[in-house]
């Protein structure tokens, strides 16, 4: 009996750490910081259009767009599909998703520092970039 008292409070325990982590997590959001976000419309293999809202990245007039947490299914359909919609304040344009060098990736990496408790609440995933070049 004792055992599973135990195992019960360890369980509510972990749910609460878990409900407390998404929340901050969404509370770090750009929209939510008064950062300025972009939505990028991918298409998937079956034609269907998906859209992700992201924080740009504008670095010497080019457009950047980071891949920082596990959720990527938006990343890897702009890699199957580079053909990509972009809508930013009231404009829309059409953009290449390009993937980065490992050169320019290092470069963003350096340049948008990403704080420690982010890499924490997003799971320690390996950033990756992505180009948008006007079409």
């Amino acid at each position: 009996m004792r055992h599973r008292k135990i195992a019960l409070l360890s369980l509510c325990a972990l749910a609460a750490a878990h409900t407390g982590c998404i929340t901050a997590f969404a509370a770090f959001q750009p929209e939510n910081l008064g950062g300025e976000t972009i939505v990028l419309s991918t298409t998937g293999p079956d034609g269907k259009s998906y859209e992700r809202v992201l924080s740009p990245i504008d670095d010497d007039g080019q457009l950047f767009v980071a891949a920082n947490h596990w959720p990527r299914a938006w990343y890897h359909r702009a890699l199957e599909n580079p053909e990509v919609r972009v809508a930013r304040g009231d404009e829309t344009a059409a953009y290449r998703a390009v993937p980065v060098s490992e050169q320019e990736r290092e470069r963003l990496l350096d340049e948008s520092r990403f704080p420690l408790v982010l890499y924490v609440f997003t799971g320690f995933a390996p950033r990756q970039f992505l180009r948008l070049d006007p079409r």
